[in-house]
């Protein structure tokens, strides 16, 4: 057959037929350089990028903004480049065999096809594609959208998807995320190495990625910390109780601090009070209070409460017992930061103790101190803060002195309130001053980087 092909068609004639599939491999060939300009381009631009262009743009820029919200005209423009592709390859092999003599005419033609179609269908299309993505997507736009919906192409495209689907089930019905949290900090580290932002913006970047995975829990002010009034306390009573607090609401209890009835504002106890109503039970003027799961993630909390117009909510815990309270502001703290007012004279999350350890409130998050130590505490849905993490592997409440030791840091109980550990010192396991860590005995679960260990209560050393 090779013989007879090579006999009819010895490179010395170039026949009616041969033309028409040379032309037909060079119309193939342009158009896979047009859809591979459109393609880049319009996957380069951005969803903020297309709606700035539809402004300045009128029809042209919207119809690249409606492709570029739906993704939808993808599966076809993919599916016309392959079948461009694998046709022109195709045909230039059959015409290369009716016109070239023997094998070694068919494989330098399939390699001169590959070296030019890389150079001029792919790396020079796409790279021009790129250095003027915003010029070339509103230029392909409309044909883009003329080809995505012409009908038998989108039904031929849809049907190998749906036989995608089927080989593959569940991989192409998936939608999103198109980038990753570690994606999106990855490109903040870049933009602040690059020095395009600064560390606080970076900061800030992270905290609003975080802040739809915080939970009410780890940004409520605790039970033992609320301060509340009886619901028969006058009205200067209470008026003295928020002024030495410093606060412009306080929750209001009937049977105790689980029966939460509702909430005083201290602009309602000032106008009271003016109007000499002070002897008056402070049931009479409270405003209802909003209650909370502990379990709720902040994010939806935040928008709730700004659209409701509440600064205050009670947590409650799953046996409808009161679990702490939750503030405006502590969901803003989230996202910006410590915010603080002449009221506020709270201890500072993490000092420096003159030996060089460090000092860390026992309610600050395991997360923070693992970001501001670089420890490796781990996290547990069985505890936030770190003093929490010290009570979980002691299983009983400690006394002043005791520790924990965990990798190469030693964790001391240096404080306690009541049952509560309100502060740690942390130490390095080498650098303790009598040697902690040193002969620490075995956790139960036979870890050697981590162990729980009783150590002499400062007042005895």
């Amino acid at each position: 057959m090779i013989g007879q092909a090579t006999a009819a068609g010895d490179g010395s004639t170039f026949t009616s037929i041969d033309w028409a599939l040379l032309a037909v491999v060079v119309g193939l060939f342009l158009l896979s350089i047009v859809l591979s300009v459109a393609e880049t381009a319009l996957t380069r631009v951005s969803h903020a990028k297309a709606q700035a262009l539809a402004d300045q743009h009128g029809a042209r820029g919207r119809t690249l903004l409606s492709l570029v919200e739906s993704q939808e005209w993808l599966n076809p423009v993919l599916f016309v480049v392959l079948a461009s592709q694998l046709i022109q390859s195709t045909l230039l092999g059959v015409l290369a065999g009716r016109v070239l003599p023997g094998l070694v005419g068919v494989a330098a033609i399939t390699i001169l096809n590959v070296t030019v179609f890389f150079v001029f269908a792919e790396a020079a299309p796409k790279t021009w594609a790129i250095q003027h993505a915003d010029r070339a997507a509103l230029f392909f736009a409309r044909p883009i959208r003329a080809l995505a919906d012409f009908w038998p192409l989108r039904i031929i495209s849809r049907g190998l998807i749906g036989l995608t689907n089927v080989i593959l089930p569940g991989k192409g019905l998936k939608r999103g995320p198109y980038v990753s949290e570690e994606e999106l900090l990855a490109v903040a580290d870049l933009a602040m190495a690059e020095e395009v932002i600064d560390a606080g913006e970076r900061d800030l970047i992270s905290s609003i990625i975080e802040f739809g995975d915080t939970i009410v829990r780890e940004v409520m002010v605790p039970r033992p910390d609320m301060i509340s009034v009886g619901a028969d306390f006058r009205v200067a009573d209470v008026m003295e109780v928020v002024i030495l607090n410093g606060y412009s609401r306080v929750p209001v209890t009937d049977a105790g601090i689980d029966d939460v009835v509702g909430v005083a504002y201290a602009k309602d106890l000032m106008r009271a009070e003016r109007d000499g109503l002070g002897d008056e039970p402070v049931r009479s003027l409270m405003r209802a209070a909003r209650f909370v799961p502990e379990t709720k993630k902040v994010s939806p909390l935040l928008r709730e409460l700004q659209l409701e117009r509440v600064h205050l909510a009670v947590v409650v815990d799953e046996h409808g017992g009161t679990a702490g309270l939750v503030t405006l502001e502590d969901l803003l703290e989230e996202l910006v930061g410590e915010i603080t007012d002449e009221y506020d004279a709270d201890e500072p999350e993490l000092t420096w103790a003159p030996d060089g350890h460090a000092l860390v409130v026992g309610s600050t998050p395991v997360d923070e101190v693992n970001q501001r130590l670089g420890l490796v505490l781990p996290e547990d849905d069985e505890y936030d803060s770190v003093g929490g993490f010290v009570l979980h592997e002691l299983a009983h409440v400690p006394t002043a002195g005791e520790s924990v030791t965990y990798g190469d840091h030693v964790l001391v109980v240096d404080r306690m309130h009541h049952n509560r550990i309100d502060r740690l010192r942390i130490e390095m396991r080498d650098a303790s001053p009598d040697g902690a860590g040193a002969g620490a005995a075995e956790s139960p679960d036979g870890s050697d980087d981590h162990e729980t260990e009783r150590a002499a209560a400062p007042s005895e050393r």
